[in-house]
């Protein structure tokens, strides 16, 4: 069952910790899942089990399951939506990608904030410290306490009081996509994957 895969998951990751260096590891187990866009897991009942079984996910899974872990923690959590372009100039995306990516839709990406010590602060463990050579802003060493830094450059923020609320907003903005931009959508992730574990793979 999914919530007893996210309690043992729960229970590793934090035992015998105080509630900052909980929360730390909690940050850090997810940020190092490797980052893999798998359509199956953008459910965010069975998304976060689901990744735990398959160890990798996006930044779908991965905040959907920090989200669930933080407020195991007592950490009240809020979800964000960040708009963006995939057409990141820091990312050294090979030119088969980079055609690719000009015609994908506006991006929609998930992120959280959470409550620590008086301040709603950007949780963001997105992008694995492996692609950091990549040129992805690999969120290195998170204290517990300041913001991480956002894994994109987001025009836009919505926040969304509870998951429902993220859903809902991705199912609408997926009705306003041209042709051209949903098969791009769809033939994405085989070959940006592919192409992480080809970066992982670099000496």
């Amino acid at each position: 069952m999914p919530d007893d895969i996210i309690l043992a998951t729960f229970t590793e990751w934090t035992a015998h910790l105080g509630p900052k260096e909980a929360r730390i590891a909690v940050y850090n187990k997810i940020r190092d899942i490797p980052y893999a866009i798998i359509p199956e897991l953008r459910d965010p009942v069975m998304g976060p089990a689901g990744m735990l079984e398959l160890g990798k996910g996006s930044c779908i899974p991965k905040h959907f399951l920090l989200g669930i872990l933080f407020q195991k923690l007592d950490i009240p959590v809020k979800y964000c939506t960040y708009l963006y372009s995939w057409a990141d100039p820091r990312i050294k995306y090979p030119p088969e990608l980079r055609s690719i990516v000009k015609e994908l839709p506006m991006g929609t990406h998930l992120a959280c904030r959470a409550h620590i010590e008086g301040q709603w602060v950007l949780i963001d463990a997105t992008w694995d410290s492996a692609l950091k050579k990549a040129g992805f802003p690999v969120n290195e060493a998170w204290d517990g306490v300041h913001p991480a830094k956002n894994a994109v450059r987001p025009t836009q923020e919505i926040i969304h009081e509870t998951v429902e609320g993220r859903v809902k907003y991705t199912t609408e903005a997926k009705k306003s996509w041209t042709d051209v931009e949903t098969r791009a959508h769809e033939e994405f992730p085989v070959v940006f994957n592919a192409w992480l574990e080809a970066c992982r793979r670099m000496g």
